[in-house]
């Protein structure tokens, strides 16, 4: 069973996006609200996807991104943002990202890249 761990400020999209993961028979190993939260859970749980939403409280996700690659190479992150945040999803991309969800999204959507992410093979 593949682990996620999912980083968003919002409690209602991280209730969402477990809900649609579980649903989908993957495993939530964790929720983080802000990116020391973020940081510290893909440390602590190793998964083999993160969530990462763009705009949090005490960082950006692209700091969260690029501590997260600094520790683990080969994590894969899809980053979550709202319309309208291109350039920052771009960067992500740079940084090492694999994939991004714009919000609002679809389960459909959501479960897409997650699934195609999660297949690719290690580079």
């Amino acid at each position: 069973m593949k682990r996620i761990l999912i980083v968003d400020d919002s409690f209602y999209m991280r209730t969402m996006l477990k809900n649609m993961l579980t649903d989908a028979g993957y495993e939530v190993v964790g929720e983080a609200p802000n990116g020391q939260t973020a940081l510290e859970l893909a440390k602590e749980t190793t998964p083999d996807l993160i969530t990462l939403d763009v705009i949090l409280p005490d960082n950006t996700g692209l700091d969260v991104l690029k501590g997260i690659k600094a520790d683990q190479p080969d994590m894969k992150v899809i980053i979550v943002s709202a319309v309208g945040q291109e350039v920052i999803v771009n960067e992500a991309m740079e940084y090492g990202a694999k994939a991004y969800i714009v919000k609002p999204f679809s389960e459909e959507k959501v479960l897409e890249v997650v699934s195609q992410v999660l297949s690719e093979e290690a580079k």
